[in-house]
């Protein structure tokens, strides 16, 4: 009986590993600062100024810090990417842009 308590468990540990290890959650600047990374791994042109001054002012520093983080990693990034990926994150950039 103990080993499928034990089984539960390890696939709990598992499942949140897994949440944890996703990335960035949508909507913080740290989840904008890895979409501007990738589209830098992709060769898109990114205002990043632009994305910096319609952040709120209490969350500058926390995109600046993140993107500096993806920005090291970024050396290892593959630097290809599907035609699908890059338009997905022209739209996301850009609709950024028009709700703030």
């Amino acid at each position: 009986m103990a080993a499928p308590k034990l089984s539960l468990v390890v696939l709990a540990a598992a499942g949140l590993a897994g949440c944890v290890a996703a990335g960035p959650m949508p909507g913080t600047p740290e989840f904008t600062a890895a979409q501007v990374s990738r589209a830098y791994d992709c060769g898109l042109r990114v205002d990043r100024g632009g994305i910096i001054a319609r952040l709120p002012a209490e969350q500058r520093g926390r995109f600046v810090a993140a993107n500096a983080s993806y920005a090291v990693k970024s050396y290892n990034a593959p630097r290809h990417c599907e035609a699908s990926e890059r338009e997905r994150l022209q739209a996301e950039l850009r609709l950024g842009r028009a709700r703030r």
